[in-house]
C-alpha cells in the first residue's frame, strides 16, 4: 500500500497543535510518519509535541526543528525533503484533518496513478455551520482556485507524490521578501514540469478562518498575494478569481468569524476538538 508521510510546520502553535496531533495519529489509516518541524517557536509548542511523543510512543511522530531560516517555506521545504512516504502531505499546526484523512489520500493515489498533487474541501471549524462552509469553499475552490485548468494545491490540505517533489524542489521560490502565496507556487511549478493536479472530495480538512478575523487592510493585502504569485509566473492561465469573491464576502466573514468566537468564548466550547469528535467514535465503534 501506498505510504503517506506528513509534514506539519509549526511556529508558535501550543494553542492548537496538541489537536492537530490527536487528529492525525487517530486515523482509520495510519500515516507512515508525521514529521512536526518547529521553526524557532518562542511559546511552549516544542514541548508540547515531544509530551505527546512521549506519550504515544506508537504513533510514528517525530519533532525536528529548522533553525537556519525563519518562514513558512525554508520550514515546509526542511519537513517534506525529510520524508520517506511515496506521498508527501502538508497542513498547518492548527488543521484537524479528518479520521479517514491518510485513507482517502491512499486510496486516490492508489487509483490514479497519472495524477501527482491533490487538494480537497476544507470546513472552517471556527465559523458558524461549518458543514454549510464546508459547502460554499468547496464551490468556490473547485471552480475558481485553478490554473492550467487544473486545481490549486491548498496548503491547509495538499499532498503529492514524493518524485513530484523532488522534481520541483530545485525550483520552488524561495520568497524572501514573503509576497507569494507558496502552495500556489508549488502549484504552479508542478505544472511546468508536466505534473497533473486533481480535487479530492474525499480528503476534508478542518482548518482555523481567523485571517477572516484580520483587519480589513491586512486581509486585502493578504489577497493581493494571489495576483503577485502569478505576476511571477507568466505564462499561466487563471480559471477564476477566489480574492475577489473573497473581498466581497469579508464584512460579513470578518462579522460571523468574531460574533461566533465571543459566543464559543461564553459557553467555553472548543470548536476544533468538537469537529471530528463524532466522527472518530463512530469509526472507533465499528
Amino acid at each position: 500500500m501506498t505510504s503517506v508521510s506528513i509534514v506539519i510546520p509549526t511556529w508558535n502553535e501550543s494553542r492548537r497543535v496538541l489537536d492537530c496531533l490527536r487528529n492525525a495519529t487517530t486515523q482509520t489509516v495510519q500515516a507512515h510518519e508525521i514529521i512536526v518541524v518547529d521553526n524557532n517557536s518562542t511559546d511552549n509548542t516544542r514541548s508540547i509535541v515531544q509530551n505527546f511523543i512521549d506519550s504515544h510512543p506508537g504513533t510514528n511522530v517525530v519533532l525536528t526543528q529548522q533553525t537556519a531560516a525563519q518562514g513558512l517555506i525554508p520550514t515546509r521545504n526542511f519537513g517534506l525533503d525529510l520524508a520517506t512516504g511515496d506521498i508527501v502531505a502538508r497542513f498547518d499546526a492548527d488543521c484537524m484533518i479528518k479520521p479517514n484523512w491518510v485513507e482517502a489520500v491512499t486510496l486516490f493515489f492508489d487509483s490514479h496513478p497519472h495524477i501527482a498533487g491533490i487538494t480537497g474541501p476544507v470546513c472552517y471549524y471556527d465559523m458558524p455551520l461549518p458543514p454549510v462552509g464546508q459547502f460554499f469553499d468547496g464551490l468556490v475552490r473547485e471552480k475558481q482556485y485553478s490554473a492550467d485548468g487544473m486545481p490549486l494545491l491548498f496548503g491547509s490540505n495538499m499532498a503529492m507524490r514524493r518524485e513530484a517533489w523532488e522534481a520541483i524542489r530545485p525550483v520552488v521560490c524561495d520568497d524572501v521578501e514573503d509576497v507569494f502565496h507558496e502552495d500556489i507556487d508549488c502549484s504552479l511549478h508542478l505544472f511546468e514540469q508536466g505534473f497533473k493536479t486533481q480535487y479530492c472530495t474525499a480528503m476534508v480538512t478542518g482548518a482555523s478562518a481567523r485571517r477572516m478575523g484580520t483587519k480589513h487592510d491586512s486581509f486585502k493585502n493578504y489577497m493581493k498575494r494571489f495576483q503577485t504569485t502569478f505576476d511571477a509566473h507568466p505564462g499561466h492561465t487563471r480559471d477564476g478569481y477566489p480574492e475577489r469573491t473573497l473581498l466581497r464576502l469579508y464584512p460579513l466573514l470578518n462579522s460571523m468569524y468574531h460574533v461566533y468566537g465571543a459566543w464559543c468564548s461564553i459557553f467555553k466550547i472548543d470548536t476544533a476538538e468538537r469537529l471530528w469528535s463524532s466522527y472518530r467514535k463512530r469509526v472507533h465503534l465499528n
